[in-house]
């Protein structure tokens, strides 16, 4: 009896076709379409007269269909996407295909009213107080039993102190009298430590060196510094004046403890405008800093209500005049923001506010507020010349592009001054 065999190269010629449709397969998930539809979102916002382009690349294309308002139009249809221009306020869809033919996704493009703001710019004094006392550290106290009260009664550094004795607490010379009268009494805290409210109890004890009652840490209620104003006011039309209790945001970044990095709660505080007197050129691996002037002079501009990840926020009770924008811009929804050519409006010196380039080399789809939105390089002769690019109390010069206010300078790279991270105008305005 005759058995035949099996061709090897058969076996051999099936592994080798399943390979290459496995890795088909693993090219298609990874093309630049595939990744195009898996990372388009349901909807973009586009502000009154923005362009946005939508480029998925072939094979798709892109193509607009009028909704109840026309609120979009083709500028010029390019292969694979198309560039759109809000002509109208309301809403639209438009449909990515395969090959012209077969619909795969659906994308509502929701225009918006036009808002105007004026930019900032300005370099401003940032005086804070806490809401309460912020514990920097714990130490001990001399003598043979001078162990940390603080420490004993479970304080970590980072927490804040809002009440002692029943007294809601203002600052730190007011818990020095507080211990001072009280001797050894016990005393009932109320900490706030992160989102949880804690109730603890302090026995201050006598510093056998000083001979005074101490509660053994390192607290602080306040902190100063220099950064620059990012937007202000509320101007619907390029024609409207701005209306009373004006607001304004800075920074693009949270005030923080130095040492703790503990986000200050807002007691109170203001923000004036800062003459800077001195600049320290950045260099890789040492960020450079702007040095200001501003609590002699006093020239208030506004109340400091709201301190968060992503700026400081209040009432701006006197605008300065604009010096480059008298008339505001308009902003740019974060959907429209590209890599490209942008400014930044700066006080870097004595000279007052200027408008230098950058260029946007990377930008963050995201759909939820969140920090670093972007990155720039800058680009300017200028500026890298007299700050070598982007340096604290820079944090908060505005993004303009295309003619419109897009953001904020947040952080810059600390191996890379010419570098620094953006932060989208959208997210700022959704704090106030």
């Amino acid at each position: 009896m005759h058995h035949k065999s099996r061709h090897p190269h058969n076996g051999r010629v099936r592994r080798t076709i399943g390979i290459l449709l496995s890795a088909l397969v693993v090219l298609g998930y990874l093309s630049p379409p595939a990744m195009f539809l898996r990372e388009l979102p349901p909807s973009i916002t586009l502000a009154l007269g923005q362009e946005a382009l939508v480029n998925g690349g072939f094979p798709l294309s892109v193509s607009v269909k009028e909704g109840d308002v026309q609120a979009l139009s083709s500028l010029d249809e390019q292969l694979g996407g198309v560039r759109l221009k809000a002509g109208s306020q309301g809403k639209s869809t438009a449909t990515i295909n395969l090959f012209g033919l077969l619909p795969l996704k659906d994308l509502e493009i929701d225009v918006q009213d036009d808002l105007w703001l004026y930019p900032g710019g300005q370099a401003v004094g940032v005086a804070l107080y806490t809401q309460g006392v912020l514990v920097v550290g714990t130490s001990d106290l001399s003598g043979v039993e001078g162990q940390s009260p603080a420490r004993l009664a479970g304080l970590k550094a980072g927490d804040l102190i809002t009440q002692i004795n029943g007294e809601t607490l203002q600052g730190t010379a007011q818990l020095q009298n507080i211990v001072a009268s009280s001797g050894e009494k016990a005393l009932p805290l109320t900490v706030k430590r992160g989102d949880s409210l804690l109730t603890l109890t302090l026995s201050p004890k006598r510093d056998r060196q000083s001979g005074l009652y101490r509660i053994g840490a390192w607290v602080r209620d306040s902190t100063a510094g220099v950064g620059t104003l990012s937007f202000y006011g509320k101007v619907q039309r390029q024609d409207e004046p701005a209306p009373q209790g004006i607001t304004y945001g800075a920074l693009g970044h949270a005030i923080t403890d130095s040492d703790t990095q503990q986000i200050l709660t807002v007691g109170r505080g203001e923000i004036m405008l800062a003459d800077v007197v001195d600049v320290r050129k950045g260099k890789r691996g040492v960020p450079g800093e702007l040095k200001g002037s501003f609590l002699r002079e006093h020239r208030v501009l506004g109340n400091i209500a709201l301190n968060n990840t992503f700026g400081i926020y209040g009432p701006l009770t006197a605008p300065p005049p604009h010096p480059l924008y008298p008339d505001g811009l308009p902003i740019g929804r974060k959907d429209a923001v590209h890599t490209g050519p942008a400014t930044i409006l700066s006080t870097v010196d004595a000279e007052g506010m200027k408008e230098y380039d950058v260029e946007i080399v990377e930008v963050n789809r995201q759909t939820t507020p969140t920090p670093r939105s972007m990155v720039l390089k800058v680009t300017d002769p200028e500026l890298l010349e007299k700050t070598g690019g982007i340096i604290q109390g820079m944090s908060g010069s505005p993004i303009i592009q295309d003619g419109r206010l897009i953001g904020a300078v947040t952080h810059v790279y600390v191996n890379d001054p010419t570098m620094g991270y953006g932060l989208f105008i959208e997210w700022m305005l959704a704090q106030k």
